[in-house]
């Protein structure tokens, strides 16, 4: 059942801060669904409420609010410096601050990600809004990379500790925009760890071999999308969902037909923090090129470009 929570009031903000919000749970990793806010009118305490509920359940989703695009904005604003998409154009709603996926344009983001990881300071978190979903299908899927990780054995998180990898933007058609991140990245303000890999960004292991990091990789990626790790949503028209791009990935189900399109603005990343500085070197090809030197051509142009 939902529990109402309320917060001890500022004697500035009373009215807001004695607002009892109705949280319901929605899985055991991560998500809830948040009622009693008005967003468009967030007060200083309700961004503080809800900053900490983020931190508590990595996901939020807030029904029926039907913000316009201005009031969208100006709530993601309360967040962080906003960005657009560095590569991926709007198909109807013009906004500098505003990505727009709609399914007829292609729009469905069917992969396992992590917003923008292929940038050196990804984004923090993403706030959505569901602008025209169908009336059946087109659910999202979350998972808590924090609990991924936590559920490792512990040969596994000591190996992943001292690992890091290579992300690029390849599904925009950007395999040159490239960055290496830890694959254990350490929360800014939980200090929880979170195993930062995905499909759709992740290419390699740095201090691995080739074969190896493939290995690993198809290991990491399928472990985050174990059910128990994930909530799903299904959506309403006019809903707002948040998340904390630093300890979460997401996956839309593509089992729909007929138009589903969202609206997101996204905040300004930080340089993700790793438990401690890679163990290893990265991993070079020794000896003259040969026919499998392909399979490291992207990571040796990457060390190359960085000097290492």
């Amino acid at each position: 059942m939902p529990t109402a929570v309320a917060m001890p009031a500022n004697p500035s903000t009373a009215s807001a801060a004695t607002t009892p919000l109705a949280i319901k749970r929605l899985a055991g990793a991560l998500g809830a669904e948040v009622r009693g806010v008005n967003l468009a009118q967030a007060s200083t305490v309700d961004v503080d409420r809800i900053k900490q509920l983020l931190l508590d359940h990595q996901v939020l989703f807030f029904p029926g609010l039907n913000l316009s695009v201005e009031e969208h904005v100006a709530f993601g604003r309360h967040f962080g410096e906003l960005e657009s998409h560095p590569h991926i154009k709007n198909p109807f709603t013009q906004h500098p601050y505003l990505f727009e996926l709609a399914a007829t344009h292609g729009g469905v983001a069917d992969e396992w990600h992590t917003d923008l990881t292929f940038q050196a300071e990804p984004s923090i978190l993403s706030v959505l809004k569901m602008v025209r979903c169908p009336p059946t299908g087109g659910d999202t899927m979350w998972a808590s990379l924090t609990a991924a990780y936590d559920a490792l054995s512990p040969p596994m998180r000591e190996l992943c500790d001292g690992l890091s990898a290579l992300h690029d933007a390849h599904p925009h058609n950007r395999p040159d925009k490239m960055t290496v991140h830890p694959v254990v990245r350490v929360h800014p303000l939980t200090g929880l760890r979170a195993l930062y890999v995905n499909e759709h960004f992740t290419r390699r292991i740095v201090e691995m071999n080739a074969t190896e990091s493939e290995a690993l990789l198809t290991y990491l990626t399928k472990w985050v999308a174990n059910p128990r790790f994930t909530v799903r949503y299904s959506w309403t028209e006019g809903t707002i969902a948040i998340w904390d791009n630093r300890c979460t990935q997401h996956f839309v189900l593509n089992d729909f037909e007929g138009e589903r399109i969202i609206q997101r603005v996204t905040v300004s990343g930080d340089k993700p923090r790793g438990v401690a500085p890679p163990r290893w070197d990265p991993w070079v090809r020794p000896g003259p090129l040969s026919a499998a030197s392909r399979l490291d051509r992207q990571l040796h142009q990457f060390l190359t470009r960085e000097g290492k």
